[in-house]
């Protein structure tokens, strides 16, 4: 048996201004809300690297590094997720195999990105997926399911945050799906009023349901160190 570790950074790999919003966004989304944010994942199990998914034009999106140290991206958090009843052999075999089937050009920030890879790491492990929170700003779907039933008292509180959040986070995820500079202080960009009403509507007409992980996973997700080596 071998420990998995889910290794979690902010996506801050852009312009200051970029990164200085998505800590924001992260700040307001995860650590306030509980909802999530906009974040980078990695696997690691058997040695002292972390794989993970990447666009690339050719070959394999899947990719390694030393564990805790991508550069592109500001680590985070690691989360403990189980162990694996598999041996070396078995998870480098599933790792060719997932090198096949996850090619770089097939990487969609929404459908089809670094967490997605590393929920179906787990699933292959036998391990637990990711935490929801790890990935929901992918899915719009999500978001909806969890904004409802919070109380007045807080929605106010959190009201002028989380719009200012949430639409600089819709900036974001529209901009890098459309290959469009992503300068969250353009104020002369516009994007379609009627998707971005949409999307937000999601998140503040009710309110937004408290995380109901954030205790668990101090209890249940804690740092880990590097195993043996592959």
């Amino acid at each position: 048996m071998a420990k998995v570790t889910l290794h979690v950074y902010d996506l801050t790999n852009g312009s200051e201004k970029t990164n200085s919003t998505i800590v924001h966004i992260n700040k307001i989304f995860k650590n306030g809300i509980g909802l999530g944010g906009i974040f980078h994942s990695a696997v690691q199990v058997y040695g002292d690297d972390e794989w993970s998914f990447g666009f690339s034009e050719e070959g394999t999106g899947v990719f390694s590094c030393p564990s805790r140290k991508n550069a592109m991206f500001t680590y985070r958090r690691s989360l403990a997720l189980g162990k694996t009843n598999y041996n070396i052999f078995k998870v480098n075999q599933i790792l060719r195999e997932l090198s096949k089937e996850w090619p770089g050009n097939s990487y969609d920030r929404f459908s089809k990105n670094c967490n997605h890879f590393c929920d179906e790491f787990c699933v292959r492990l036998g391990v637990p997926k990711l935490p929801g929170w790890v990935n929901r700003f992918a899915n719009v779907g999500d978001i909806a399911m969890e904004v409802a039933g919070n109380t007045a008292s807080r929605f106010r509180q959190a009201k002028t945050e989380m719009v200012s959040a949430s639409k600089a986070a819709y900036r974001f995820l529209f901009c890098v799906t459309n290959n469009v500079k992503t300068d969250m202080d353009d104020s002369n960009r516009e994007e379609s009023p009627i998707v971005q009403v949409a999307w937000l509507k999601n998140l503040v007409t009710n309110g937004v349901k408290p995380s109901t992980s954030s205790s668990s996973e101090t209890e249940n997700h804690s740092e880990v160190v590097p195993q043996q080596h592959i």
